[in-house]
């Protein structure tokens, strides 16, 4: 455990020695906070719009429903497919760029030592990201009164989401050494994993069943309601498992050619 974290630690640093963690939590701090406050802009114009028509016997507005689910769920989720390929590909492909690929396979420390550190290392960058959109969120139980525990749904939807996407991505950097492919052909990946839903729409066939089931946002639909179902929970642990799998099953391959 102290080698993974020595590892995940040394991740981290070498974000915050480069420009892509400065880039990264930029990039979505503004575009967070752009999004947020046009749909907080968007909530108190309907609010105001049915206080002038007198209500008309709809229930109250929520919150959840109007700002935190469409946040999530239709603008930060899309938002995940640009930025963890720029977290992620760096992992393995700047290890191989360096020249330092062939002295980490063959180091004391495990494969899965390695692997694990690293991952936690990215997914600790992915927590500040979090952390960053609770700013946001937080404002609104100041001026506001929001549903904490299907927000807690939300948030651990959005963590297991970005940690799925996380692994595939981590995946996908140890087959180059140029980061610039890496982080394209992660983008183009996990953007495939989110369209997947949108057969749903127009199959009803088994394989469209299954496609559909496959895509990465069918899973958070549930947590973005404030619902958590087990099946989903298992379906991103089952994602994370697999990539980690398959960077360990691929750095396997890279040591047999060190």
């Amino acid at each position: 455990m102290r080698n993974t974290l020595a590892i995940a630690g040394k991740e981290v640093r070498a974000y915050f020695h480069s420009p892509i963690a400065y880039l990264v939590m930029a990039f979505y701090t503004v575009l967070c906070g752009f999004f947020f406050y046009s749909f907080v802009a968007t909530y108190q114009m309907e609010s105001f719009r049915m206080a002038a028509m007198g209500g008309m016997g709809a229930p109250p507005m929520n919150l959840n429903q109007y700002i935190i689910r469409p946040l999530f769920e239709g603008v930060l989720s899309v938002i995940l497919l640009l930025l963890i390929p720029l977290i992620t590909m760096r992992l393995y492909a700047e290890e191989k760029r360096a020249g330092t690929m062939e002295l980490l396979v063959t180091s004391p420390v495990t494969d899965g030592q390695i692997i694990i550190g690293k991952y936690l290392g990215a997914m600790a960058l992915f927590a500040i990201l979090v952390l960053l959109t609770f700013l946001y969120i937080g404002t609104l139980f100041i001026y506001g009164n929001p549903s904490f525990k299907p927000l807690l749904a939300t948030a651990l939807g959005y963590f297991l989401f970005g940690g799925a996407l996380m692994s595939l991505g981590m995946w996908i950097s140890t087959f180059t050494k140029n980061q610039i492919i890496a982080a394209g052909v992660s983008f183009a990946v996990l953007l495939l994993l989110y369209v997947l839903d949108w057969v749903s729409t127009y199959s009803f066939s088994t394989v469209g069943r299954v496609l559909a089931y496959i895509g990465a946002t069918t899973h958070f639909d549930n947590f973005a309601k404030g619902v958590i179902d087990l099946s989903d929970v298992v379906y991103y642990v089952s994602v994370i498992v697999l990539g980690l799998f398959l960077t360990a099953r691929s750095v396997e391959a890279l040591k047999g050619r060190a």
